[in-house]
C-alpha cells in the first residue's frame, strides 16, 4: 500500500516564467516554445509588476522553511531587462520577513553581458546555462530563429560568468545525436571547468496538428516518438561509459546530478532531482499571467491548477488534485516496476516518459527503463561501496583509491 505524503510536510516550490515561452532561440527539441500557443489571445507575454509583487509576497509567505528558493525559468529569462530582476530583489527584501532568500536562473547564455554577470555576482544568484556539449553537438539542435548556430554566443556568456566569478552550472540535453559520444561530451565540460552538470535525456512524442508540430500530452497514448529522442540503449550506454570515467577520476570534484541522486537513493536519502523521487507534485510552475500548472513538463490545459489571481499558491499546490498528481507517480507503477530490484533507485523516473509497455503488455512502463536498468546494474557494486563509506562518515571519493588497488 502506498504511503501518502501529508500536506506541508515538504516545501512548496514554484518555478516562475517571467516571459512565458518567449525565447531568442528556436531549439528543435524544445518542449516549451509551443506553450505560447496556450496564450495566443494575449499579445504581450510578460509578467506585470502587480503580479510579480503578488507572487513574491505570497510565495515567501507560504514557505514553512527559513530558506526560500526562487527559480526563474523560460523561454529565455534574460529577455526581461535587468531592471525586472532588480525589482525582484527589492520585493524579496520587502517581504523576506527574516527568511534567507536565494535565487537561481536558467538561461541559454547568449544574452549574458558584463552588466548581467555583475548583478548575479553581487547578489549571489546561481546561473544555470543550457549547453549541449562541444560545438558540433550543441549546434545540431540549438539554433536561433534565423536557423544560425548558437554555440559561440553561449561560450562567450560562460566566459563572462567565469570572468566575474559567478556560480554557474550546466544543463545538457542528451539526444539521439550526442548520446553516442559520452566521453567527448564529458571531457568538454571538464575542459571548460564546469563542476556541476545535469544531463537530461530528451524524450518527446509528436501529436500532429494542422498548425504545426505539437508535443503529445502525457495523457495521449500511442503517439509517434520524436526523432531527436534518445533511445533507451543509447541512454544506458551513455550513462555507463560516463560513470566509468567519473568513478575512477572525478568523485568529489565533478558533480553529476544523476549520479548524486542515484547515490542518495542508495543510502535512503532524498534525491536531488524530482524524477528519481518516490512521489512528485511539490514543484509547480507559474506562467507569466499567473496560471499555475502541476509541473514544468505538464503545462497542458488538463494539468492547470488555477490562477494566482483567483486561488492562493497554498490552495493550488496543496490541493487534493495536486496531491493526487504527485502520488500517482508511485500508485501507477506497473507490476514489472514494483517487482524490479532497482525500484528504489529510479522509482519509475518521470511519469511523462511512461508510455511504453512491459514484457507482459501492461501499459505505464518508462520508455527509458532498459537504459536505466543497465545503468543501475552496472553501478551497483560502486554504489554499495560509496554507501558504506558514507554510513561510516567517510568520503565517497575513497572509491577511486579502492579501484586503483583492485578492491573493486
Amino acid at each position: 500500500m502506498s504511503q501518502t505524503i501529508a500536506p506541508f510536510a515538504r516545501p512548496l516550490y514554484v518555478m516562475t516564467k517571467p516571459v512565458g515561452a518567449v525565447c531568442n532561440l528556436a531549439c528543435d527539441y524544445c518542449y516549451y516554445l509551443e506553450k505560447a500557443n496556450l496564450y495566443k489571445d494575449i499579445s504581450k507575454h510578460v509578467m506585470s509588476d502587480e503580479l510579480l509583487e503578488k507572487f513574491i509576497r505570497e510565495y515567501i509567505g507560504s514557505q514553512t522553511m527559513p530558506q526560500v528558493l526562487f527559480t526563474w525559468h523560460g523561454g529565455e529569462t534574460l529577455m526581461r531587462p535587468l531592471s525586472f530582476y532588480k525589482r525582484v530583489m527589492e520585493l524579496q527584501q520587502k517581504y523576506a520577513g527574516g527568511r534567507t532568500i536565494d535565487n537561481c536562473i536558467q538561461t541559454n547564455g547568449t544574452l549574458l553581458t558584463d552588466e548581467w554577470c555583475e548583478f548575479f555576482k553581487k547578489n549571489t544568484w546561481l546561473v544555470g546555462v543550457s549547453i549541449d556539449g562541444p560545438q558540433e553537438f550543441h549546434d545540431e539542435y540549438r539554433k536561433n530563429r534565423q536557423g544560425r548556430p548558437s554555440f559561440t554566443k553561449v561560450m562567450q556568456g560562460i566566459h563572462l560568468l567565469k570572468k566575474h566569478g559567478v556560480e554557474w552550472n550546466a544543463l545538457a540535453v542528451v539526444n539521439d545525436f550526442n548520446a553516442d559520444y559520452p566521453l567527448d561530451f564529458y571531457h568538454f565540460f571538464k575542459e571548460i571547468d564546469c563542476h556541476y552538470i545535469q544531463f537530461t535525456p530528451i524524450v518527446e512524442r509528436i501529436s500532429p496538428h494542422a498548425d504545426g508540430r505539437h508535443l503529445a500530452s502525457p495523457l495521449q497514448k500511442d503517439e509517434k516518438l520524436a526523432d531527436f529522442s534518445v533511445s533507451p540503449e543509447q541512454w544506458g550506454n551513455f550513462l555507463c561509459t560516463l560513470f566509468d570515467e567519473w568513478v575512477r577520476q572525478d568523485v568529489g570534484n565533478f558533480f553529476i546530478q544523476l549520479f548524486d541522486s542515484t547515490l542518495a537513493n542508495w543510502v535512503g536519502a532524498q534525491p536531488g532531482v524530482c524524477t528519481m523521487a518516490k512521489t512528485c507534485g511539490h514543484a509547480g510552475v507559474m506562467e507569466f499571467n499567473g496560471d499555475v500548472y502541476s509541473c514544468d513538463h505538464f503545462v497542458f490545459p488538463e494539468y492547470k491548477l488555477g490562477n494566482i489571481h483567483e486561488k492562493t499558491l497554498v490552495e493550488m499546490m496543496y490541493s487534493e488534485r495536486q496531491m493526487k498528481f504527485g502520488q500517482m507517480k508511485q500508485d501507477s507503477l506497473p507490476r514489472q516496476c514494483k517487482e524490479c530490484e532497482f525500484l528504489f533507485a529510479c522509482n519509475g523516473e518521470c511519469p511523462k516518459n511512461r508510455f511504453a509497455r512491459t514484457a507482459d503488455g501492461e501499459p505505464g512502463l518508462n520508455y527509458l527503463c532498459k537504459g536505466y536498468h543497465q545503468f543501475f546494474q552496472h553501478v551497483a557494486p560502486y554504489m554499495d561501496y560509496m554507501k558504506k563509506e558514507l554510513l561510516a562518515e567517510r568520503a565517497p571519493a575513497n572509491i577511486m583509491e579502492a579501484i586503483k588497488k583492485g578492491e573493486l
